[in-house]
């Protein structure tokens, strides 16, 4: 018997569901990682799998529809002041497992935990421009800024910040740990589009990709997701319908970030000459993902805060031209030494056949690749992360000292003023300044932009790709 066939007879047990009709029968979901687990965020980092889990079966004050647009969590509503510093929301009614109600108190209580100096959040250091947060009454709280900061509610919308008590959510899902992991949704305050949706409770496994495909090619599952350049190659060779493949627009950060400055790599000019020999193009073309970008700036066009990225000198000239550049910069070390630089990638064809492409590209100015384990010491070490909203300042505080081995504490201090100003322009002018030092010192090599893939049953007509590459499982079918 399939794993379909014998999930929906566990599901019929709670929902009823009819155990031979598939339109009608739980959706079998897939996520690329370890099993899920209800964790806390501020403790421990979510892979794929528990991120999964967590925005599912728990919710913070919004979250991402399925185009990645805000829309109401536990906040029914919420008003913005004029001079943009103050956010008011409205809970909508909503309990606790045991049948309690939400209060503000709890949500304030959870939003603080997320930024406290024992926490180990993953947004910790961008809510730095949070400056308060209270209940007003049982229903009503207010986060006040410091300063502006229209892309907070995009950070407020991540799995990361869910409101959990003991371990617990609101939902929309509930997690059924009997069998498996089963998600069936809440009985409480369903309109009647979503008593539709109700039908369709959900399995949601972790697994390898390879065993992900395979099961998705077998049609024992509906829903693949958290592919990403790692497992790239498996894909392409998988039995699959092309229009079952479905790629994210996704931005963030993919590429090379040094881990130590030693040798040769402690120079500027020659940490440039490795990021102005590598064929971007090429790679695009080579890896076929339309959604791919490549660029060679830091930050992503399109950020209102930073309307217009620091781009390296090199970088509008022909690649033979930027070739023939940075080998004249590394020789002008006179080391006197072969040059060799240590790169770390994760696990994954995907990541060893862009290896295989930047060890090609270094080869053509004199450098040799090595290749270290993904937890051993290394000059460069592969990116590959989703920017969690649109705000220059997570890929630029992704290089502050707090964070990065390898960093400029003046630029830390360029943000930390960023961080303080309410003027807008002030604002962007310094963002500007420390995209420029750190394009300059050249501590970052990029790449393009993340790749994420997913495997789409025709069943599910929900699925929309979407920037920050969120799918939430009670919108995978839209009626």
């Amino acid at each position: 018997m399939g794993a379909r066939a014998i999930f929906a007879s566990c599901a019929a047990l709670f929902l009823l569901a009819s155990c031979g009709e598939q339109e009608s029968g739980p959706i079998i979901a897939s996520a690329i990682g370890g099993a899920p687990e209800r964790l806390n965020p501020n403790l421990r980092s979510l892979d794929t799998p528990s991120a999964l889990l967590l925005e599912n079966a728990a919710q913070g004050l919004v979250r991402f529809d399925a185009a990645g647009q805000l829309e109401p969590g536990l906040a029914q509503s919420w008003i913005v002041s004029d001079d943009g510093l103050r956010y008011t929301f409205r809970l909508a009614r909503v309990t606790w497992e045991d049948g309690s109600r939400v209060t503000a108190e709890q949500v304030v209580q959870r939003l603080r935990a997320a930024s406290s100096r024992a926490s180990r959040n993953p947004l910790k250091n961008l809510l730095g421009a949070i400056d308060e947060i209270v209940a007003m009454t049982d229903d009503v709280l207010e986060i006040s800024l410091k300063a502006p900061r229209p892309a907070i509610l995009q950070l407020l919308a991540q799995p990361e910040m869910a409101v959990l008590r003991a371990n617990q959510g609101t939902g929309p899902y509930r997690a059924d740990m009997q069998g498996g992991l089963v998600l069936l949704r809440q009985p409480d305050g369903l309109d009647e589009e979503e008593q539709d949706n109700a039908l369709h409770p959900v399995q949601l496994r972790g697994e390898k990709a390879g065993v992900a495909i395979a099961r998705f090619a077998a049609q024992d599952s509906d829903f693949v997701t958290g592919g990403t350049m790692g497992d790239l190659p498996l894909l392409r060779v998988a039995r699959v319908a092309t229009g079952t493949q479905r790629f994210d627009p996704a931005n963030g950060l993919f590429g090379l970030a040094f881990e130590r400055l030693e040798g040769p790599w402690s120079s500027p000019a020659a940490r440039q000459a490795l990021s102005m020999a590598i064929d971007r193009g090429s790679l695009a073309t080579r890896l076929q993902v339309p959604e791919f970008r490549p660029r060679a700036t830091l930050v992503p066009d399109g950020i209102d805060e930073l309307p217009q990225p620091a781009s390296p000198a090199w970088a509008g000239a022909p690649i033979e031209q930027r070739r023939t550049f940075a080998r004249q910069s590394l020789a002008g070390l006179d080391s006197g030494a072969r040059l060799r630089v240590r790169v770390a990638v994760p696990q994954g064809p995907g990541y060893r056949l862009i290896l295989a492409h930047l060890s090609r590209d270094w080869r053509a100015i004199g450098v040799e690749t090595i290749a270290v384990a993904p937890d051993a010491p290394a000059d460069l070490r592969l990116i590959d992360a989703i920017a969690p909203a649109t705000l220059a300042t997570w890929y630029l505080r992704r290089f502050s000292c707090e964070i990065s081995p390898v960093c400029d504490g003046a630029v830390d201090t360029i943000l930390a003023d960023a961080r303080a100003t309410p003027n807008i322009a002030e604002r962007s002018t310094l963002l500007a300044n420390a995209d420029r030092q750190l394009t300059d010192a050249a501590f970052y090599l990029p790449l393009g932009s993340p790749i994420r893939w997913s495997l789409v049953s025709q069943r599910l007509n929900g699925f929309r790709p979407n920037a920050f590459a969120r799918h939430p499982l009670s919108e995978l079918i839209d009626r």
